[in-house]
């Protein structure tokens, strides 16, 4: 019998160890495959199972997006005191907040060679088509009219007294959302030439559906009366949009300011430089200044996010444009640049739809100015002082180009 016992341990202690084995796969691999059954109805959102803990992660495409209006973002203890907004303890579940930009020029010495690289992250996105702000009535059509809503929740005329008649030169800076830090950046430094009387400087944005940071907005809007907001949604892909409600704020209550510059919060701008540019063409009529971009032709990748697809631009090589992070515009083109853009085919392009495909139909010239860098350069004096705009600033790069450019010490030809 003592035998018979002994005979019976090793099979029993081997079934042991198998369901043991078994047990212990099912607890680390359940997880990862409810994560698997989930991924497929989350809009395309990748999960990483570490140490028994997921991390969301944005699709590749949607993180290299600027300007993007995050839905989901939290926003806890956010605090504005006069001078400062505190964002330390904002955040998003979404993962880290891409650059703060907001403009669509792109490198088109990139987007004409196309890297693996930019192939194997650029996917296609829900984003990529307009976003739709209800309760706009859509038409037959393509046209920006057929998904355009007229019109600024917030308008701050004010910043434009008597439409302008006073002013040199009104700046319009395209601004997302939740790029506090961004603005803040801008009206510590170049942003303090708005208190002459004959420079206004607002920023716009557009509609957000997160309400704990519409409230914050509210504040900031409140506090520093600078904020414009269109009644598009707020979005990479709605970017021209914003564009057009500029042009629409600007022939509205600014139309007798001789000069508007459009730019990006990423940006500083040279005022001095600026102005003195302005004044040296102040009787020049139906122009656009800037980095002038030519023969560049559409992408048609549609893994990239820079693809236009030919029911949008169905030529070969898009005409002379200036490129979006900062364009000058004489006064006299405003009015006939929007009227004509929400009436043609809408594109997210901004910069080559206005000051390409609409501004070589109305037959306005686009002049290269070479002061308009446009492009991230090193800081050293005498560059900043000799250029009118400098791209890819971040905050606090800002206040260093800042203290460059007063600093009264070099000596530059």
């Amino acid at each position: 019998m003592f035998v018979n016992i002994r005979r019976r341990i090793f099979p029993i202690v081997l079934l042991g160890f198998i369901c043991l084995t078994l047990f212990t796969y099912y607890c680390t691999t359940v997880d990862d495959y409810h994560a698997f059954l989930q991924s497929g109805n989350t809009n395309n959102t990748k999960y990483i199972h570490r140490s028994h803990q997921y991390m969301r992660i944005l699709p590749t495409a949607f993180m290299l997006s600027k300007n993007t209006t995050n839905d989901s973002m939290l926003i806890s203890n956010t605090s504005i005191s006069r001078g400062n907004i505190t964002t330390d303890s904002f955040s998003t579940s979404l993962g880290p907040q891409p650059p703060s930009s907001a403009s669509t020029s792109i490198n088109m010495k990139l987007i004409n060679n196309t890297t693996p690289h930019m192939n194997n992250t650029l996917k296609p996105r829900v984003m990529d088509a307009p976003v739709i702000a209800a309760p706009v009535s859509m038409k037959k059509n393509n046209t920006v009219s057929s998904i355009y809503p007229q019109g600024h929740s917030v308008a701050v005329p004010e910043s434009c007294p008597n439409n302008g008649e006073a002013i040199d030169l009104v700046i319009v800076i395209m601004s997302a959302p939740s790029h506090f830090e961004a603005r803040m950046g801008i009206r510590q430094t170049w942003g303090h030439y708005s208190h002459r009387t004959d420079i206004s400087i607002v920023f716009i944005l557009g509609t957000t559906n997160n309400t704990k940071l519409e409230a914050v907005l509210k504040r900031e809007e409140k506090l520093y009366a600078d904020i414009i907001r269109g009644n598009f949604v707020d979005s990479y892909s709605n970017l021209t949009l914003k564009t057009i409600s500029m042009l629409e704020w600007v022939n509205k209550y600014c139309s007798r300011a001789k000069f508007l510059l459009k730019t990006d919060d990423d940006m500083f701008i040279n005022i001095p430089r600026l102005l003195s540019f302005a004044m040296k063409h102040k009787k020049d009529v139906n122009v656009i200044f800037g980095r002038v971009a030519k023969k560049w032709k559409p992408y048609r990748n549609k893994q990239s996010k820079y693809y236009v697809p030919p029911a949008q631009f169905n030529g070969t090589i898009f005409p002379d444009f200036t490129t979006g992070p900062a364009y000058l515009l004489s006064r006299d083109v405003i009015d006939r640049l929007y009227n004509t853009a929400i009436n043609e085919t809408y594109m997210k392009l901004e910069d080559v739809f206005i000051t390409g495909i609409i501004a070589a139909k109305l037959g306005i010239k686009r002049v290269h100015a070479g002061e308009f860098l446009n492009k991230k350069i090193s800081y050293q004096p005498c560059t900043i002082q000799h250029g009118i705009s400098i791209h890819m600033v971040k905050y606090g790069e800002q206040f260093d180009i800042w203290k460059k450019l007063l600093d009264g010490k070099s000596k530059c030809k």
